[in-house]
């Protein structure tokens, strides 16, 4: 919650005129609970949503980074809903959680996923390809890595500008 990439993303989302909720999944940080194997976490991005929908603004879109774009995928494919998502360099598959939704599981709406070609832990082309799977688009850093250094604001940039309506 607290990763410079999410602090940068927030800050520029605001100045957009968004809403923004950031959290911590169950068991990270001074939250409560354990950790859910990448399955329990779904039901953490649930009630966030829920408690944004509460609000008077309209929920417009979710975004991710690594973990946090995986399980929110998932949550939109358990959902099914047709919110816009942006999804930072969440892995195809891994051993960390469980695979990005079969593309028949998801709802049609518009997503975009950003990964580094240099990242160390998501394959970049494995991740285009999905994308290309489920009718999402794709930004690609040439050099970036998984942390994105040095592109914080151009990653929030494309982030927001994602999720404009």
């Amino acid at each position: 919650m607290r990763a410079p990439i999410l602090g940068a993303i927030a800050s520029r989302a605001i100045r957009a005129g968004f809403d923004v909720l950031r959290f911590n999944f169950r068991g990270v940080g001074g939250s409560t609970g354990s950790y859910g194997d990448g399955i329990a976490e779904i039901e953490d991005v649930d009630a966030a949503v829920g408690w944004m929908a509460r609000r008077d603004a309209p929920v417009v879109g979710i975004a991710g980074w690594s973990f946090g774009a995986a399980t929110a995928l998932r949550w939109e494919a358990r959902s099914r809903t047709d919110l816009s998502y942006v999804g930072i360099a969440p892995p195809v598959t891994s051993p960390l959680t469980q695979d990005l939704p079969e593309p028949g599981e998801l709802a049609p709406a518009r997503r975009t996923f950003i990964v580094g070609n240099c990242d160390q832990f998501v394959d970049a082309d494995a991740l285009a390809r999905y994308a290309e799977t489920i009718g999402a688009g794709i930004i690609r850093y040439e050099t970036a890595d998984h942390f994105f250094v040095f592109r914080h604001e151009r990653l929030a940039d494309d982030v927001v500008a994602s999720l404009m309506p």
